[in-house]
């Protein structure tokens, strides 16, 4: 019988056509830091301008500025405030060991130090940089193909939200674990051993407990099972069920919180259901070109009034993707695709078909996914460059892409340097949606730009009146009127927002406040009356009715609140506050200095605090701590001290 002869040159084109994987020698985990540690060199230079960047008002209030879990998180509180967070649902969304982690940093950094907290993030994301290199060698790419993965993972513009944004903490630390434990997964499969199952299945959950978004690590680990070993074995994915049941459990946990807040229908509540697939082919296209050309970047990307024609072409990219992973899963090209297959796995539930948020596209959704991407063209990068004709063109464009990248996310970083800046980039290209001019506005009247926060309102009510724009723009007469005319606008936004949302207790409690600046305290006390049975845990409410009682000389019914409302939050300082100037003003010095201390133990930057302390003092005699108090409260720029005080205590 004779033997078949091969043909060399099908032989040779087989070999083309067949991707080619050279082992890593890679020992320990910080090895080859002459490629990694650039990276993270050139990562944090050019991510260092976010240092400066401020909070922002777009959910970093409800996150962890007015989050009562990490706002009142002490060293002796620790536990028990640690233990609520992981109980607690932030905007519909589950992501406890985020929460934490910014509990922590209000811990070392407090409030009045940005820079702290975005470091933080910046280390964070760092550190997933260096799992992206790490995870590249160990799918054996070459050092130089790893190099360019991780300074894409590092410094594409589209990073920029999830760095630059202290809300986002979850995406740099989800992706920390997740990358961490594929990096381990890549690692059991050549060296199994029982610690590092172990330690995997602790990654995936501490992943889970970061983002809801950690669902898919187990279908990132199959297309690393296709990578490494050319096929999908059953086997293989019944050992990976364990994963799947918690990917189960917590996407039920995401779901839950989703709907409870109503999330799953912002958005694309005005689209049947049968557009939505429609809206999120349509995205899943704009992240696939963002991914080379990103351009008209943006905080927001509102949904359109309308669906647009040609969006409904855009449904033919998914047979269209699946077709072309097909043909190159028969061409054997592994690098193709286990990065597209990486892609999707992780991209496609963030296509909003569900609709759960503001916007139909999300940079930071783009944080992990990249990464199957980055892959394929590191890859195809580096093996153009070993080809000599092609070398020098190779590398130029590859510079020419970093330097573009690394000037696009200096001047991006600078979008989230404040409030200001985040929403005029989003006015940039979106005039037409409320949101940004809201949100502005806020942000101006805060910093005493009246004019220029009653120009935003405005133009928001004019785009589309709501409740929360009439109740934000009558804030600005409040906090800024001294008429009784300017009061009565505050008054007729008021209405308006109560009329549009009678259930809002938060409106009721501002039009109470309102009416008592009015000198209409029947009035007031019914609306504030009004706002707790709405919410019996209304702070604001709590605290303005007390002050209500308080200044008709109604102590006990003052008192009655205060600790009523100290029961559902026994961390407000205010409220501490609060209470301790009642007791002095019953003359119970002892209860009353007991309060005061808590108050400044929980807050010990208000001047106030400490000059209520020292008036106590005064009278029971403890003139030198008067003194003391007195001058801390000036120290901390409190100036509403009476000459009459000052001379009794001897100070300036």
């Amino acid at each position: 019988m004779s033997k078949k002869k091969s043909n060399p040159a099908s032989t040779a084109n087989a070999k083309e056509n067949k991707t080619h994987i050279s082992p890593t020698d890679s020992k320990s985990i910080f090895t080859e830091v002459k490629f990694w540690g650039p990276v993270l060199a050139l990562t944090f230079l050019i991510f260092l301008n976010t240092l400066g960047n401020k909070f922002v008002n777009w959910d970093d209030e409800k996150n962890f500025l007015e989050n009562p879990y990490v706002v009142n998180l002490t060293s002796s509180n620790f536990f028990k405030m640690s233990s609520a967070m992981f109980k607690q649902f932030i905007i519909g969304n589950y992501n406890p060991l985020a929460t934490f982690t910014l509990g922590l940093d209000k811990m070392i950094y407090g409030f009045d130090n940005p820079s702290g907290w975005h470091l933080t993030n910046l280390l964070l994301h760092l550190a997933c940089v260096f799992f992206a290199y790490k995870l590249s060698r160990s799918l054996s790419l070459s050092t130089t193909a790893s190099f360019i993965v991780a300074l894409l993972f590092g410094i594409h513009p589209m990073r920029v939200e999830s760095v630059a944004w202290i809300t986002e903490r979850k995406d740099v630390l989800f992706g920390l674990f997740y990358l961490w434990a594929l990096w381990l997964y890549v690692k059991q499969k050549s060296y199994p051993t029982t610690g590092r199952t172990v330690a995997i299945f602790l990654l995936f959950i501490l992943s889970l407990f970061s983002k809801i978004q950690a669902v898919t690590l187990p279908l990132s680990m199959i297309a690393i099972d296709y990578f490494m070993d050319e096929k999908f074995r059953f086997k293989s994915i019944i050992a990976k069920l364990p994963f799947f049941v918690f990917s189960l459990i917590f996407g039920l946990v995401g779901i839950y919180g989703l709907q409870n807040e109503g999330s799953l229908d912002n958005g694309t509540a005005d689209f049947p259901f049968y557009v939505r697939p429609f809206i999120g082919s349509f995205s899943f296209i704009i992240y696939l070109i963002k991914s080379i050309i990103p351009f008209r970047l943006s905080p927001l990307y509102p949904y359109p009034s309308e669906i647009p024609s040609w969006f409904y072409p855009t449904i033919l990219i998914f047979p269209l993707y699946a077709w072309f992973v097909w043909k190159m899963h028969k061409q054997g090209q592994k690098v193709w695709v286990f990065g597209l297959l990486f892609f999707f796995f992780n991209v496609v539930l963030l296509l909003q078909i569900l609709g759960a948020g503001q916007g139909y596209l999300a940079d930071r959704f783009t944080y992990i996914p990249y990464f199957g991407l980055f892959f394929i063209m590191a890859y195809y990068a580096d093996k153009y460059i070993k080809v000599p004709d092609k070398k020098v063109l190779t590398l130029g464009l590859v510079f020419c892409a970093f330097g573009a990248y690394a000037f696009m996310t200096v001047q991006q970083s600078k979008v989230w340097k404040n409030s200001e800046t985040l929403w005029t980039q989003v006015l940039k290209y979106y005039q037409s949606t409320t949101l940004p001019y809201g949100n502005r506005a806020n942000y101006r009247r805060s910093m005493g730009m009246i004019k220029e926060a009653m120009e935003d309102y405005e133009k928001a009510i004019g785009l589309q009146p709501s409740a929360e724009t009439y109740n934000s723009r009558a804030r600005l007469f409040f906090d800024y009127g001294n008429s009784r005319d300017t009061l009565m606008k505050a008054l007729s936004d008021y209405n308006k927002a109560i009329e549009m949302d009678p259930d809002n207790p938060e409106f009721f409690a501002n039009r109470g406040a309102t009416h008592a600046r009015l000198g209409d305290y029947p009035k007031s006390l019914e609306d504030l009356s009004k706002a707790l049975e709405l919410n019996p845990a209304n702070e604001n409410a709590y605290l303005n009715r007390s002050v209500l009682y308080y200044n008709t000389g109604q102590f006990d019914l003052a008192l009655a609140d205060m600790e009523a409302y100290l029961n559902y939050n026994p961390y407000s300082a205010d409220i501490w506050f609060e209470t301790g100037r009642i007791y002095a003003g019953k003359g119970n010095w002892e209860t009353a200095m007991a309060n005061l201390n808590k108050a400044i133990s929980l807050d010990g930057n208000q001047g106030l605090y400490f000059f209520q302390r020292a008036l106590v003092k005064i009278n029971t005699n403890d003139i030198p701590g008067a003194k003391e108090d007195a001058q801390k409260a000036q120290s901390l720029g409190y100036t509403q001290i009476s000459d009459e005080i000052k001379q009794k205590l001897g100070i300036n």
